[in-house]
């Protein structure tokens, strides 16, 4: 049953998820895309067993779903406004190294790119 979690709750569920490198890019490779685990173990060139590790953490902390296929199953990310705050988020990163510029071309946001809003 899905439930609906608090804040702090969410806050520390996805900063599980990306605190480990592996986690943070089978997440980069699911917002692509949905994949099955023997993919997402090929393209990152991992074993298949470090991918359902994590995938299992990924599921536990709400992140990712599982969708049965047959005799196989297809992993994605749970909901689409997290892939979206995850591509944000990624957007804010990029925003804030040193020497690149603000990747959101409208950009509005007080001391970014020279804006004063």
């Amino acid at each position: 049953m899905l439930t609906i979690a608090s804040r702090l709750d969410v806050m520390n569920r996805l900063g599980r998820a990306m605190a480990d490198p592996t986690r943070s890019r089978i997440l980069l490779a699911l917002i692509e895309q949905p994949r099955h685990p023997g993919e997402l173990a090929r393209s990152l060139e991992l074993t298949r067993s470090n991918v359902s590790n994590h995938l299992t953490c990924l599921r536990g902390c709400g992140i990712v779903a599982a969708i049965p296929e047959g005799r196989s199953t297809r992993y994605e990310i749970a909901d689409p406004h997290l892939a979206k705050a995850l591509l944000a988020m990624l957007d804010v990163v990029l925003a804030v190294d040193d020497g690149v510029e603000c990747a959101d071309e409208n950009c509005d946001v007080s001391l970014c790119c020279g804006a004063s809003a």
